[in-house]
């Protein structure tokens, strides 16, 4: 005799509830967050712990994997979904946050249905909650799953060592990427040009670790995923490049100012700030412009 799954876990309710067409899951469990909310005059100005537990069925994921953060729905757009939803206005309801929590993982490409469980954990000797269940109608997307348009910096080897005087004066009125050329290091030849591509992507992603470690505030970022995350938390990235160069389709070629240029258009950057080196002879967009820094040899 099969138990009832009402009062079970999740994962329980979604098995109970699974049909010939299973897909994967991906969860968050015990997520408890401080948030003021509640319909009674007397919930108002306080805040309560709330817990959240998640399961998300998703679409199969492209094979093969090769352990690639970009092809899988990542746990943090769960909690992200959280924390934008209670940062957007104060709310009287669970019931209207789980519904709002619920149709944000759903505008996930990969989020196919979603599992909802909010509860009141401080009320008294028991936990007040909800539960919803909700399956993936067409979303329009909302502006605020696109990431803010970044500014892009190259900054030339040779103008590495100055690399706090550049941060301050790039500013951070923008998600912050950087972009290093390669070192003044010998790097091997090669006899075939895939090869050689790939020895000088290494060159650069050699670069880009040598001068993340120069500031703390930096963090080496080699997926679009990790892009998207950095871009949206104020994080100040430094790009290393061979990943998503090499996966692309018609990926780019050329130096460390080239990929630059790429990765630019490909983010939309707000910005291009060209560091070192004279500015790229190529043409940009228009809705991104270009700015020289420093001596130009």
């Amino acid at each position: 005799m099969t138990s009832n799954p009402t009062f079970g876990t999740l994962e329980t309710r979604a098995a109970a509830m699974a049909s010939a067409a299973c897909f994967d899951r991906i969860s968050v469990r015990d997520y408890v967050v401080e948030v003021e909310i509640g319909a009674f005059a007397r919930e108002r100005g306080l805040l309560q712990k709330v817990r959240f537990n998640i399961v998300v069925e998703v679409a199969p994921v492209p094979q093969p994997l090769d352990d690639d953060v970009d092809l899988i729905l990542s746990y943090d757009r769960l909690t992200e979904a959280v924390t934008h939803e209670l940062g957007a206005e104060r709310i009287n309801l669970l019931e209207t946050l789980a519904e709002r929590v619920a149709l944000r993982i759903l505008r996930e490409y990969q989020a196919m249905r979603v599992f909802v469980r909010i509860e009141k954990i401080d009320r008294g000797p028991f936990d007040l909650g909800v539960e919803i269940v909700r399956v993936k109608d067409p979303v329009p997307l909302d502006p605020i799953d696109v990431a803010p348009r970044p500014r892009v910096a190259f900054i030339a080897a040779a103008a590495t060592d100055q690399l706090s005087h550049w941060i301050a004066a790039l500013g951070m009125d923008a998600p912050l990427i950087l972009a290093v050329g390669s070192l003044d290091l010998p790097v091997p030849q090669a006899a075939t040009a895939e090869a050689q591509r790939r020895i000088d992507l290494l060159a650069l992603e050699q670069a880009a670790w040598a001068l993340a470690a120069q500031d703390a505030q930096c963090y080496v970022v080699g997926t679009w995923t990790e892009l998207d995350w950095a871009q949206k938390n104020g994080q100040i990235s430094v790009w290393a490049p061979s990943r998503m160069v090499l996966d692309a389709v018609n990926g780019p070629q050329g130096d460390g100012l080239a990929l630059a240029v790429w990765l630019a258009e490909q983010l939309q950057a707000v910005e291009l700030v060209v560091i070192g080196v004279p500015a790229p002879a190529v043409a940009m967009p228009q809705t991104i412009s270009v700015r020289v820094l420093g001596a130009i040899t």
